[in-house]
């Protein structure tokens, strides 16, 4: 069950596999895969696993990717050596749950870490300051709370999400990212620094109780038509994976607001997941036709290289 791809500056790609743990090296050349490791103490239980995937600004110095993962009692971040495969946590005691671990992961312009986290079903995480889960963080490549940090001491960079599982930026330096609703509405959300987004007092666009919530700038229907995950811009358009709605969806991006998003793929390869920019200028994805919910054929799980 593949779930993140993220490049190295070789050009290789590394895919995460939610169930097996395993991180696997697509190499740039072309060719069959390998295993780059298998992280220890990954458990794959409902929607936890391994999941997203980053790979340090400064990876030509120190060599390492970050991984964002279930463990035994909680979901975790951690920094992995690809020459020496140590393994060091650096944000860990992240609440896991059966649904909505969250698992979004990447480095931001400014070289902070950004951490996507669920709510694990416990909506009234989302609106606590003191607990990460619903939230989005803000971290240092060694899991200390960096300055410029909305809430002294914390590493909450945004709060009131539901399940935020794919974020981008584009040129400006805008960050973008996709959110799972519930009954209502699927969303878009622009990022900006300790706002609330409302869940689970308000889904998708409503009352904004005089600026105490942020409003989401794309919406859909839930289930049928989307569930967003992963999320890649290109020039200015966004690109985000839709689960439940088996298409890519293509949006475009007019400075701080969007285009009307335009499906792309739909039912060609079922679920997808991950989204990710490619050097080449293509955006690669990923399905997740074997996660429990898809309709698998022989050739799933596949990795997608889409032209642009």
């Amino acid at each position: 069950v593949p779930w993140d791809i993220a490049f190295l500056p070789s050009g290789d790609a590394l895919v995460s596999e939610r169930e097996s743990g395993k991180i696997l090296d697509l190499p740039a050349g072309g060719g069959s895969p390998t295993t780059l490791t298998t992280v220890p103490g990954v458990v794959a239980e409902g929607e936890g696993g391994l999941l997203g995937l980053a790979v340090s600004p400064t990876y030509d110095r120190d060599h390492l990717i970050y991984a964002y993962f279930s463990a035994s009692s909680d979901n975790r971040v951690a920094s992995i050596d690809t020459q020496t495969k140590a393994v060091k946590p650096i944000l860990t005691g992240i609440k896991k749950g059966q649904i909505h671990n969250g698992g979004a992961l990447a480095f931001g312009p400014d070289g902070m870490l950004f951490v996507g986290v669920g709510e694990t079903g416990d909506t009234g995480l989302a609106q606590q300051k003191t607990s990460l889960n619903g939230k989005i963080l803000r971290i240092t490549a060694t899991g200390k709370v960096p300055k410029g940090n909305p809430f002294k001491g914390s590493p909450v960079w945004t709060y009131g999400h539901r399940n935020v599982q794919g974020f981008a930026w584009d040129k400006a330096g805008r960050m973008w990212a996709s959110e799972f609703g519930q009954d209502t509405t699927d969303e878009v959300n622009l990022i900006r620094k300790g706002r609330n987004y409302g869940w689970p007092i308000v889904e998708g666009k409503g009352s904004t109780q005089g600026g105490k919530f942020t409003n989401p700038l794309a919406t859909w229907t839930p289930t049928s038509t989307s569930s967003p995950s992963g999320a890649a811009i290109v020039g200015n358009t966004l690109y985000i994976g839709a689960l439940a709605g088996r298409k890519l969806w293509k949006i475009p991006i007019h400075g701080a607001s969007l285009g009307k998003p335009v499906g792309l793929l739909s039912g060609t390869y079922g679920r997808i997941r991950a989204v990710t920019a490619a050097p080449n200028g293509s955006i690669w994805f990923s399905t997740s036709n074997r996660d429990g919910r898809g309709s698998p054929v022989s050739s799933d799980d596949r990795i997608v290289q889409l032209g642009l």
